[in-house]
């Protein structure tokens, strides 16, 4: 069901988001620090609160099956942003980044993510209006998705794969040093003056936006399959992102112990593509969908608990530290000899 939402809702909201992080980066994060985990345990319990009353709202003003879908797809872009963590983990290991600059980084990441998922929602619920044949695509999608995820083995990290990466590399110049939380900084140029040249701050920010945006190719499509409704899919999408840089501070150290969530974030996946193939012949309710969503999520988290990996990898790195003094840190090379288009 698609409800008519007023323009003045969707600016008063849009304005209600760049407050909140404007008093995130200016007034919290003002100097750069290291999120302890009591910090982050705080944010993620007031972002989820906000969204909570955010959904206590819409049932006031619109009733309850719009805040039960706000609900689901809340809670399935909440489940899938966490294989974001497992891939931000990654990323901050590899390129060492300083402890107390993975926020800034985070915050630029999500404000640029949420400018992108606006436009594929944006696109997404346009095509849904005018192609009613494109959920039947979206959904082939989710499932192949969904089965992929389960078979194949976990994402290996190729910055020198990365198209947008490789462009930057080749047009400007890329130092090997950190200046501080800068993303670009002033140095000495061989002719003698000074250039300016990014800093591996930089290139870290443009693998988590190619990350997410990636990322929300699958997530988009799945909120869609639970409602058509702009607003709804875009205010859930914005409540989930905005609360991902406190859950990446609060799981990045313990992420590795859930290892039957991708297996559960799959079933998801193909539960909602499925949802969308049948959406003319069977019609699963939103509740319905809430609650399967929740069941398979608690269950990979509990199996998870239960059953820990036998043997798992040692962790040769402190995810929240950057890769620690080692044999293993000496030998690998560095991702960011500086390089670039003179």
């Amino acid at each position: 069901m698609i409800m008519e939402t007023p323009f003045s809702v969707w600016v008063i909201f849009n304005l209600f988001v760049l407050a909140m992080l404007a008093v995130d980066l200016f007034v919290f994060h003002r100097k750069a620090h290291v999120v302890r985990g009591s910090e982050a345990a705080i944010w993620s319990a007031v972002w989820i609160a906000l969204s909570l009353t955010f959904a206590v709202g819409l049932y006031w003003a619109k009733g309850s099956e719009p805040a039960l879908a706000f609900l689901a797809g809340y809670l399935i872009e909440k489940a899938l942003s966490v294989d974001n963590i497992f891939v931000f983990v990654l990323i901050f290991s590899y390129f060492q980044v300083p402890p107390q600059y993975q926020h800034r980084v985070l915050f630029w990441g999500i404000l640029g993510a949420l400018l992108m998922r606006g436009a594929l929602i944006g696109a997404g619920a346009y095509l849904v209006q005018q192609v009613h044949w494109i959920l039947y695509l979206f959904g082939a999608f989710l499932v192949v998705t969904g089965i992929r995820m389960a078979t194949h083995e976990e994402r290996r990290l190729d910055p020198e794969s990365n198209l947008v990466i490789r462009l930057v590399t080749r047009f400007t110049k890329v130092t090997s040093a950190y200046h501080g939380q800068q993303f670009f900084a002033m140095e000495p140029a061989p002719g003698g003056g000074a250039r300016r040249v990014a800093t591996p701050l930089f290139v870290v920010l443009l693998m988590v936006e190619t990350t997410d945006l990636i990322f929300a190719v699958d997530s988009i499509p799945a909120i869609f399959a639970v409602t058509q409704d702009p607003f709804i899919v875009y205010s859930s999408n914005v409540f989930a992102i905005l609360g991902l840089r406190a859950l990446y501070f609060l799981l990045a150290q313990i992420i590795h112990r859930f290892h039957y969530l991708k297996l559960g974030l799959s079933v998801i996946l193909v539960f909602v593509g499925v949802k969308m193939l049948i959406v003319d012949v069977i019609d699963i309710g939103t509740a319905w969908s809430l609650a399967v969503v929740a069941a398979v999520l608690a269950l990979s988290v509990a199996a998870s608990l239960l059953w820990p990996q036998a043997a798992e990898t040692p962790v040769l790195h402190d995810p929240l530290g950057g890769v620690p003094p080692g044999p293993h840190s000496a030998t690998r090379p560095d991702p960011l000899q500086e390089r670039g288009h003179g």
